[in-house]
């Protein structure tokens, strides 16, 4: 339970909004930010395209939270 709130944690951060979904350009700033990495928006777009389920060109919690698991079990 702790890691999927964990998770969720880490995810709000990203969804500067609060709308419940992550944007190139969320995930640009969080990136800049945090690590001083300026990302393409063409970059940042494809890393969230990896792991949108739906093909809405945004990441929810749950595709989220899949793409976490997906690669925590490989």
């Amino acid at each position: 339970m702790a890691d999927i709130e964990s998770a969720r944690t880490i995810f709000e951060q990203f969804d500067i909004d609060g709308d419940g979904f992550v944007t190139a350009a969320e995930l640009r700033q969080v990136l800049a930010e945090v690590g001083g990495t300026d990302v393409p928006e063409e970059t940042a777009q494809a890393l969230i395209d990896a792991n949108d389920g739906n093909g809405d060109g945004l990441l929810s919690f749950e595709e989220f939270w899949a793409a976490r698991q997906a690669a925590r079990n490989s």
